[in-house]
C-alpha cells in the first residue's frame, strides 16, 4: 500500500466527515458507504447491522452511535424522494469498516484511518479533564436519579402506584415545564433515538430546571399531604409550569429549545477513566 494511495484515502474520509454544535465528530452511512466502494447502498446495510451488534455486545448504547434520519435526494426527471440514512459516530464507523468487505482495498485503508482516529481520540480524552459544565451536568443528573426516586416514593403515597400511572404523574410535570409536552414529544422534538433518555442528553441548564421541578413537586406533594392521583398529577403539571415561568420572567430560554447534550454515559466513562489515570499517577509517585 503506498503512501500516496493511503493519504488519497485519509483524505477521502476526512472530506465527508461532519463535526456539530458539541464538536463531536460523525459520519453518514451513505457516504462512508460510497467511500468504502459500495455501490448499492442496499449492501451496505448488512455491515451496518453487524457493526450495530457489535457496539451492543460490546456493552454500549448503540443509540448512542448510530442514529437513524431521512434525507431527501434527487430522484429521475429531478424528483425529490425520502432515504433512509443513519448517523454514525467515530467509534461506530470504525465497527462498520470491521465488518465491511475485506477484499475492496479501500476497506483496509479504512480500518486503519477509524483505529488512529480512535486512538487519537482516546489520548485526548485521557488526557483532557472535565469541564465546569462536564462536572455540573454529572452532579445534576446523580442528584436527578436520586429525586426521581424519592418524588416517586411520595408520589405513591399520594396514589400513584401503577407503572401507567407514573409515567402520567412524570408527563404532567413535563407538560407544566415544557409548554404541554410530554416526554415522547420532548423526545421526538430533541431528535433522540428510542433508547436514549431525555434527561441523559440534558445540559446543565436544562437538568437544573427539571430537578428543580422534581424537588418543589416532592416537597408539595409531602409537605401539602396531597391524596389522589389526579390531584397529584395536577400538583405536579403546575410546579412545572411555575419553573417555566420563572425561566420566562428572567429571560432564559425555553427547555424544549435547549440544545442536546452528549450521551451523560459517555462523561460517566470517561470521569471513571480521569479517577483511574489519577490512581495509576499516585501510586506511581508513591514509589
Amino acid at each position: 500500500m503506498s503512501n500516496k494511495l493511503t493519504k488519497e484515502a485519509f483524505a477521502s474520509f476526512e472530506r465527508i466527515k461532519h463535526v456539530d454544535d458539541n464538536g463531536t465528530e460523525f459520519w453518514m452511512s451513505r457516504d462512508l458507504a460510497s467511500a468504502l466502494g459500495y455501490s448499492d447502498y442496499r449492501n451496505f446495510r448488512n455491515v451496518g447491522r453487524k457493526a450495530f451488534e457489535a457496539c451492543k455486545n460490546s456493552g454500549i448504547n448503540p443509540s448512542d452511535h448510530f442514529v437513524e434520519t431521512t434525507d431527501m435526494i434527487i430522484a429521475g426527471k429531478g424528483a425529490e424522494r425520502q432515504v433512509n440514512n443513519v448517523k454514525m459516530s467515530r467509534y461506530a464507523c470504525y465497527l462498520a469498516v470491521q465488518n465491511a468487505d475485506p477484499s475492496k482495498p479501500i476497506v483496509a485503508q479504512a480500518q486503519t484511518y477509524f483505529a488512529i482516529q480512535t486512538r487519537r481520540a482516546e489520548v485526548i480524552l485521557d488526557n483532557t479533564p472535565l469541564s465546569e459544565e462536564e462536572q455540573r451536568r454529572l452532579l445534576l443528573r446523580a442528584e436527578m436519579k436520586k429525586h426521581n426516586v424519592q418524588l416517586a416514593g411520595v408520589a405513591k403515597e399520594a396514589g400513584v402506584t401503577t407503572t401507567k400511572d407514573y409515567a402520567v404523574f412524570q408527563n404532567a410535570g413535563y407538560q407544566g415545564l415544557y409548554n404541554g409536552l410530554n416526554k415522547n414529544d420532548i423526545h421526538a422534538r430533541k431528535g433522540l433515538g428510542k433508547s436514549q433518555d431525555i434527561l441523559d442528553h440534558m445540559g446543565s441548564t436544562e437538568l437544573a430546571a427539571n430537578l428543580f421541578r422534581a424537588t418543589q413537586t416532592e416537597e408539595k406533594l409531602r409537605r401539602e399531604g396531597i391524596k389522589g392521583k389526579e390531584n397529584a398529577n395536577k400538583v405536579h403539571k403546575q410546579v412545572g409550569a411555575k419553573v417555566r415561568k420563572a425561566i420566562k420572567d428572567i429571560g432564559g430560554t425555553m427547555p424544549e429549545d435547549l440544545p442536546v447534550a452528549e450521551s451523560i454515559k459517555k462523561l460517566e466513562r470517561k470521569e471513571k477513566k480521569l479517577k483511574q489515570i489519577k490512581g495509576k499517577k499516585n501510586k506511581e509517585d508513591e514509589l
